[in-house]
Order: C-alpha cells, then structure tokens, then sequence
C-alpha cells in the first residue's frame, strides 16, 4: 500500500517515521524546502530519554503529485487544513482513502464535502510529541495510539486493508466499528480540557485546587457533552468516566497543544476545537457560555497576534 502522510510535524512526523521504520512505503507531503532537508538529512525522532533516531524518508511537494496512492493519513493542524485540502487534491484517486488525524469535527464535513464519504476515514490521534526547534520530533510522553474506521458502509479502501497497513506494532492501532462517535469522544475530552487550561491559564490539578475549581471544570465538561448528545452522539460511559477522573485530578499538571500553543504565542486551532462547539450548539439550541468565553478569549489572543 502506498502512504501519503501530508505534514511531518509532532503527530505526521511521528507516526510517517513509525511506518517507515516497519518497511511500509510512505512519502511525506510538505514543503519545497522542508522537503529538501527531510530528503537529504531524513527526520528526526528524539526519544524521552534524549536519545535521537535520525529515520530516511522520502519527502514530495504538491506540485509533484499523482492519484496513485492508496491511502492519504492527513496530519497537519487545523489552521493549515485548507491550504491541505487543495494540496491533496491530486493525489487522490477512485481508490484513494483519505484518513484525517484533526481534532473536531468541522474537516470532517469538509473531506465528506469534497471526496465523497466512500474516500474518507474517521481517524483518533493520541500522542505526547512535540516539534523541536530544528524540525526535529521530540517525544514528551509514551503515549501513542492511532484509533480509525471508514465513515460509510462502502469504502473503496476496505477496514483490513487499512488497518494491515498501520498496525505495524511500533505504536498502538485499533480499527474502530464507529469512528465518528471516537471523534466526538476525544473532541469533547480535548475541547474541555482546552478549555479550562486556556480560561484559567494553568494546569487542571491547580484549576481544581482553587475554590470553585472543580465546579468549574465539571461544567465545561457538561457544555460539550450536551452539544455531543444533541448532535446524535452522546458521551460514552467509559470516556465520562475516564474525563471526570482526569478533569477533576487535584494535582495533575494536565495541559493540551492548544495551551501549550497559547503560552508560547504560536496560532493557536481555536476554530476547529473551540469555536465550531459553540456554534454547533448555538445551531441546536445547546447553550454553551463557558465555551463561548473560550472562544472569545482566544480570538482576542489571535487578534494580538496578527
């Protein structure tokens, strides 16, 4: 199976040099001139222990593309999804799956939108890596799992096929039955989360250490499940069960990529994981003001950035 990972940074980096590594044939998507230092120094992996793997890899441009590849894993962040959507364009074919590592749901109606749902996946990225000052992927954390499943009954790359091209045994990849209802899981969790680090600008263990924290995290919580729940996927009992441990620890230094990005004055994917939860709720009738202040807040944040 040919494999396009469209971006190389902590999530397509990372996973494009795990299938690398296990003789799966993959080329990276990116840039003229991160391509021409992937393909003469490879990419980078340093582990948690500081040790760096430097792995070979065959990096593409856009302009260079053809539809003959089996399956695109589109792995960039969400404010750079529409320069990809344009640049994938050409390499997806009658017998191209398309499978998105993005949190939210707002690239998955637009993938549906574009290629058909017979093309496109449903894909669940959970990994503690970040992109070093010199390209390079830095581990933070062991955690690395990939959970995927096709959004129509009919794809034209079947689950098996897919998941015999993933499941490689170098990180964690489960073949899901319901792959929307995972995005909707982890989207809840994830939003929530973000959104307490970012209102309170600080871990969740300190958030619920303060008076009132805990309150406070429990009902941001409640905001995205019930917009979850009034858009046809409620809340699973095993994910309420494992956020209202992780959102109530007292002493976690819990935070997500969208903090991290916030404190470091970096763009910040405040559209897609954030926003379109306050406006698929205003559009149900799902009121959400702890978000809505989110929203707000991270857009006057983007505003001091531009």
């Amino acid at each position: 199976m040919r494999i396009l990972v469209v971006g190389a940074g902590a999530v397509g980096g990372y996973f494009g040099a795990r299938l690398v590594q296990a003789g799966r044939d993959v080329d990276f998507l990116v840039r003229p001139a991160r391509a021409d230092l992937l393909n003469e120094h490879g990419l980078q992996v340093r582990d948690l222990d500081g040790s760096v793997e430097t792995v070979p890899v065959t990096a593409v441009t856009a302009d260079t593309l053809a539809p003959d590849y089996d399956l695109v894993v589109l792995a960039v962040k969400s404010y750079g999804f529409d320069a990809a959507l344009k640049d994938i364009a050409p390499a997806v074919g009658p017998g191209t799956a398309v499978l998105p590592f993005l949190n939210g749901m707002r690239h998955m109606d637009a993938l549906i939108d574009r290629f058909g749902a017979d093309r496109v996946y449903g894909g669940v990225a959970m990994v503690q890596t970040r992109l070093g000052e010199n390209g390079e992927i830095v581990e933070v954390g062991r955690m690395a799992q990939l959970i995927y499943g096709p959004v129509s009954d009919t794809p034209v790359v079947p689950l098996d096929a897919v998941h015999a091209a993933l499941d490689t045994g170098t990180f964690s990849a489960t073949a899901a039955e319901d792959a929307v209802q995972e995005l909707w899981d982890k989207w809840v969790f994830l939003a929530s989360m973000g959104a307490c680090n970012c209102l309170m600008r600080g871990p969740i263990g300190r958030i619920n250490s303060a008076e009132g924290g805990r309150e406070f995290s429990r009902a941001v919580f409640e905001e995205a499940a019930a917009v979850a729940a009034a858009s046809g996927y409620p809340v699973r009992p095993k994910v309420r069960e494992r956020a209202d441990r992780m959102l109530g620890d007292t002493t976690a230094g819990t935070t997500t990529s969208l903090y991290w990005d916030l404190t470091h004055g970096n763009p910040v994917e405040a559209d897609h994981i954030i926003g379109d939860l306050v406006a698929r709720g205003r559009a149900l009738g799902v009121p959400t003001p702890m978000f809505a202040l989110a929203d707000l807040h991270l857009r006057v944040y983007e505003a001091g950035r531009a």
